[in-house]
């Protein structure tokens, strides 16, 4: 017996605000029941002693650690800069004068 009915469909599209036409009616249906099933499925099988799990393979952290290293002195940085102003990065201004 399927659980999901065109009234239920159109219901839902009312509690969404979603016009639904009658052929939109129909697939959503079908669609929607096809889910339920589904969901239906996997409730069957899924057990106690299943752990749940939110990825298929176990994560892990890829990242190195932090370690300070040679960084670039300030002038380094502005030495190839076209235009520079009190020590930082002069740019063309991209909004209006207002902002």
């Amino acid at each position: 017996m399927s659980e999901i009915t065109p009234d239920l469909v159109r219901h839902l599209g009312v509690l969404a605000r979603i016009q639904l036409n009658d052929d939109e009616v129909t697939r959503l249906t079908s669609e929607l029941d096809a889910i339920v099933d589904n969901i239906a499925k996997v409730s069957e099988v899924a057990t106690a002693d299943i752990v749940a799990t939110s990825h298929p393979i176990p994560l892990s952290n890829v990242f190195r650690p932090d370690e300070v290293g040679h960084t670039l002195t300030h002038e380094q940085v502005l030495q190839n800069a076209p235009d520079q102003a009190d020590g930082r990065f002069r740019v063309t201004a991209i909004l209006g004068e207002e902002q």
